[in-house]
């Protein structure tokens, strides 16, 4: 990852919330694992500010010991970047570039400390194999939503309102914990642990220990493995054990029969960014339920043994002692653990595979919709032969300076004349354009070069690709534009146009959503049709008339059959394809129109610039 933070040796700047939000507890629960990371990771690379309101600005940090020296801000001070967002959030040097929403700043604050130390392979190692833990952005990944949001916000309830009762979203975690384990090269780990289970049972066999001895052995057998596997990787060991090649009668083993892996810690054997996100939530929770209903932990065993293995990881005890976290300790609740891991073996899951079978194509969905006076329509082009003069702007702002081949930028021209167009006739002096799902720029840095009297903000959750449009934007010298890394719901600035080129499934849905609570008029291209499905913010379909037609299995016919509209498909399936699409977008319009918004369905032009053609323009009413 390239460092494009410092500028003239200017630190950036962290900004956490420091408000108070509940009796007996001093921080918010996202500010406690930002500082719980940077002391387990020792980062000294950011100045780090506490925001807090007017009123509480009196407040004297250093009686609460934490690991760094902190400054304190009002929220009335934050600089326009930063009050645009949730907290916590980064700011660059040029104060142009903002990283906001906890998971990307934890992950920021681990690119940080391993480009300051590379020795520091083990805060890498965080991130996970694939180095893609809890990079999935919230609005669509269940787990990143679970863990980012759903239980810091569900713990800090529980904090302001004790009851006797486990909230489900804790008890959804200790489902998770039980659940097996799939980690790369499980194979071989799972023989290995097939092999050892044998060894010990011949040894028990063989001796003759007490019965609780023997239970003893039972109860750990089935984590010897998985807990060295584990503890070799936070010893930097190269391998997890040096053992000789399995017997053959272990090789010959089917891998159905192979005994299942269990977790060590939340993603599996290795610990890892969620269980640093984790664990301030789970002892803040722990804390709180031992004093209102102590009898209540023995319904989570799986997640208090959990708790008990974090605070072996080296570092986490002085990480949690630098933030003034206490450790509790609970009594042995092995043989609670033993019973709910043989219980979850019993228990069947039954496959939820309704939806994702999809019988029979498109046309007795299309033909139901048109009896019902519900065909798709297409408005005119607000913009006719909308046309730039490519040849007269600079290098880098032009779609081929983003890295794309030659045929594929003078399609991205095309694409941007027909947005940029309609965009164009919209926008005044001084108005914000936001470009959700930005990418690379193609969108937004044209815009800011194009109207230098308006402030144009890009919103993308991937960080290349954000870094790739600050570095032209920097080359074109623009001062009207602004980078945010986020998930869409951590942005919450006011804005007057919403933009965004190819958001991908649902993504369209939630920058629809995000204009009409702002009351901004927005122009978005769809794409990726076939990933649209129900999540917990947004259901399908999404209006009334179509709602009154079809289920949510005959819209998603729909959207899979919007998906094939390539050069390379008969005429005949292409059409089908467009009129599939056009009906997906004339649900999203007069979902927008039930909201009190004017929408329209129009086809860019030529309509070969993309298989992806529509553009759904609203502005309120």
């Amino acid at each position: 990852m390239k460092d494009i933070s410092r500028e003239d040796g200017m630190e950036e700047e962290l900004f956490l919330d420091f408000g108070m939000h509940h009796e007996g507890t001093i921080l918010p629960l996202h500010t406690s694992i930002t500082l719980f990371l940077m002391s387990y990771c020792n980062c000294k690379a950011l100045k780090t500010k506490a925001v807090v309101s007017e009123s509480e600005k009196q407040v004297t940090l250093s009686a609460l010991s934490l690991p760094m020296d902190i400054t304190v801000v009002s929220k009335q001070d934050l600089p326009l970047i930063v009050r645009s967002c949730h907290l916590p959030a980064i700011v660059d040097a040029s104060g142009m570039f903002c990283r906001a929403g906890l998971a990307v700043v934890l992950r920021y604050i681990i690119h940080k400390t391993y480009l300051a130390d590379p020795t520091r392979k083990d805060v890498l190692e965080l991130l996970g194999f694939k180095k893609t833990c809890l990079k999935a952005c919230a609005e669509v990944s269940q787990w990143t939503r679970l863990c980012e949001i759903s239980i810091p916000l569900t713990v800090e309830k529980f904090l302001q309102e004790p009851c006797t009762e486990i909230p489900p979203e804790i008890l959804q975690l200790e489902k998770r914990l039980g659940e097996p384990v799939k980690v790369h090269n499980d194979d071989k780990i799972r023989r290995q642990k097939m092999q050892q289970q044998q060894m010990k049972t011949n040894d028990n066999a063989e001796g003759q220990g007490s019965k609780r001895e023997l239970s003893q052995t039972k109860s750990q057998k089935t984590s010897s493995l998985e807990l060295a596997t584990a503890l070799s990787k936070l010893s930097v060991q190269e391998t997890v054990s040096r053992v000789t090649r399995e017997p053959a009668h272990i090789r010959k083993v089917k891998n159905t029969d192979l005994p299942p892996l269990e977790h060590v810690f939340v993603e599996g054997l290795f610990f890892t960014l969620t269980d640093v996100v984790l664990m301030p939530c789970i002892h803040q929770f722990l804390v709180a339920l031992r004093k209102t209903s102590p009898e209540e932990i023995s319904r989570i065993p799986l997640l208090a043994a959990w708790y008990e293995r974090v605070q072996q990881v080296p570092g986490v005890q002085s990480a949690a002692t630098a933030c003034s976290i206490t450790f509790l300790h609970f009594p042995d609740l092995n043989e609670t653990r033993e019973q709910h891991l043989q219980a979850s073996e019993t228990k069947t899951e039954e496959a939820d595979s309704s939806e994702d079978q999809f019988l029979g194509g498109p046309r007795p969905t299309m033909t139901k919709l048109r009896e019902n006076g519900i065909e798709a329509m297409f408005s005119l082009h607000p913009c006719p032969a909308p046309t730039i003069d490519w040849e007269s702007l600079p290098a880098a702002v032009r779609p081929a300076h983003g890295n794309l081949p030659s045929g594929r930028a003078v399609r991205k021209q095309q694409q941007l004349n027909n947005l940029l167009s309609v965009v164009q006739n919209m926008a005044k002096p001084g108005d914000i354009i936001v470009d959700f799902c930005s990418g690379g720029g193609h969108v937004g840095i044209v815009l800011a070069y194009m109207l230098p009297l308006c402030q144009v903000v890009l919103i993308e959750n991937k960080e290349e690709s954000l870094i790739r449009a600050k570095e032209r934007s920097d080359g074109l010298g623009l001062s009207n534009i602004w980078f945010i890394q986020a998930n869409l719901d951590y942005f919450i600035g006011a804005f007057n146009i919403g933009v965004a080129l190819h958001a991908c499934g649902v993504a369209t849905d939630m920058v629809i959503e995000h204009c009409i609570a702002a009351r901004a008029t927005f122009v978005i291209c769809p794409c990726c049709y076939g990933f649209i499905q129900n999540t917990v913010k947004t259901t399908f379909p999404r209006s009334g008339r179509f709602q009154e037609v079809l289920s949510y299995k005959e819209h998603m016919i729909l959207c899979r059959f919007a998906d094939q509209t390539d050069d390379q498909l008969p005429p005949e399936r292409k059409l089908i394809g467009k009129r599939c699409m056009g009906l997906v977008d004339l649900d999203r319009a007069w979902a927008a129109e039930q909201c009190g918004y004017k929408a329209n369905v129009i086809s860019m032009e030529p309509e070969s610039c993309s298989p992806k053609n529509n553009l759904i323009v609203g502005s309120p009413v």
